[in-house]
Parts: C-alpha cells; structure tokens; sequence
C-alpha cells in the first residue's frame, strides 16, 4: 500500500466531492461500456478520490490475463506486479511531472488536455510496449482531476518514454525530455495528401503494385514515398507506421 501512495501527492488528491459533482457522474459508465464494445483498445477509469480503478474493460490487451474484475480489484497494485521497476519509476515520475503542467493550465482549458506514453506490460514471459492515453473525465471545482479514462493499444514505438501532452483543437503539443524532465513544445506533424493516401490503401491491405496502379505511379516511385515517410515518422515498416498515424490521429 505505502508503495501505492507515490502514485498520489497533493496535487492529485481529492478529498471531497459536492453533491453537485456527484451527480455528474451518474451513469456515465454505460456510455464508456458501449465505446469498449467499438474499440480495439483497452479502456480504464482512474477515481482519484478513491485511489483505486472504478471500470476496465474486457478488451484482453491491458489484461494480462486478468478478468476485468480482477484489474479493478488490483487498481494500482496491478502496476507493481505487470510493469518492469524501470517503467515503474518513469511512470511515477510522468505522473508528478504531468500533474504539475496540469496545476499550472487555466482551470477552464483542464477537460482538453491529454497525457500520452509508452511502457511495457509483463504477461508471463513476454513484454509488450504499449502506448497508455489519459484524458480527465470529471474535475472538481477546484480543478483537481476527480475521474479519468485511460486508453491501452499498442506502441508504435521501439521503447518506453515518448511522453506528449497535447490539448485538443490545437496545432502544436508538449514533449517530455527524460534526461531532463523538461517540457518543449513541438508542431504536430502534418502528412501531405499523397502521403495520407498511400497510407489509406496500405490500410486495405493492398500491395505495392496496387497501390501504384491506384496512384497512376511506378512501384519505385511508391517504394521511395514510403521510405520518405519512415524517416517522417521515424518508424521502420508500414505496420509500425500506421500504427504512429492511427494513434497520433493523422489520418
């Protein structure tokens, strides 16, 4: 339990709710329970009040072979017994470091913005590099996050880390430097058109010679588009980078 606690500091405490607040929240899990029957990614609620999850869903990735029930009982125990003690201590830290950014936006800007990383999950033997989302659900009049919803897929990375805050509707996001655990803001990337239709037709599940055929282009000039947007995306092969596109919504 002690360890636990070094996920919560002051910042992200809440220690009471108004009746008003409450009443927020009625029935907002059936609303998270129909878009876990429509996503392939794993979805959890974070109650900050509480310390402990309020949902999971039975989407198996962020499972490890869990129930569901199972993860909510856990809630932050699960960390400590399915994530390496390296990604743990990045994670408590992407916490603190996130929650001060957090305390320092306007109160009215909070519900738009998002935390985005990457850790590995220990299922038995393997290590799978996921990419976790969280997004404030319920804040409190004091502006404290009191419910969060938390997105699971896949990385399209090659390690842990890759830290972005972002807030909807903007051009531009906050990238975490590790080495120093200072945030710098970043242009988001921008595909150009033939670059969002190459990746709309590898989508498809189409071959190179298709897709030039659908371009009205040679196989080496698709071949040459797509090496151009692997260094774009700093990614090594088509699957890793739809993934980047998908999860960074590109396209």
């Amino acid at each position: 339990m002690d360890d636990i606690q070094r996920f919560f500091f002051g910042k992200n405490t809440v220690h009471s709710l108004s009746e008003a607040e409450y009443a927020q929240s009625r029935n907002y899990l059936d609303t998270l329970r129909a878009v876990s029957r429509l996503t392939y990614m794993s979805m959890y609620v974070i109650d900050y009040q509480r310390k402990a999850f309020e949902y999971v869903s039975d989407n198996p990735l962020f499972l490890c072979g869990h129930t569901p029930q199972e993860v909510t009982d856990l809630g932050y125990a699960f960390y400590f017994r399915h994530v390496s003690p390296e990604d743990l201590e990045m994670l408590i830290k992407v916490n603190e470091t996130g929650f001060n950014f957090f305390d320092r936006t306007p109160l009215a800007d909070r519900k738009n913005y998002s935390i985005s990383y990457d850790f590995s999950l220990i299922h038995g033997k393997e290590k799978i590099l996921v990419n976790h989302k969280l997004t404030p659900i319920f804040i409190t009049a004091e502006g404290k996050i009191w419910k969060a919803l938390c997105l699971v897929s896949l990385s399209a990375h090659a390690a842990s880390g890759n830290i972005i805050l972002s807030k909807a509707g903007e051009d531009s996001f906050w990238e975490l430097h590790p080495a120093t655990w200072e945030w710098h803001k970043t242009e988001k990337m921008k595909l150009t058109e033939r670059e969002l239709q190459m990746l709309r037709l590898h989508a498809q599940g189409l071959p190179i010679s298709r897709i030039a055929d659908a371009l009205f282009v040679s196989v080496d000039t698709v071949k040459f588009h797509r090496r151009k947007l692997f260094e774009k995306l700093q990614v090594k092969n088509i699957a890793e980078a739809l993934a980047y596109a998908t999860n960074n919504k590109l396209f």
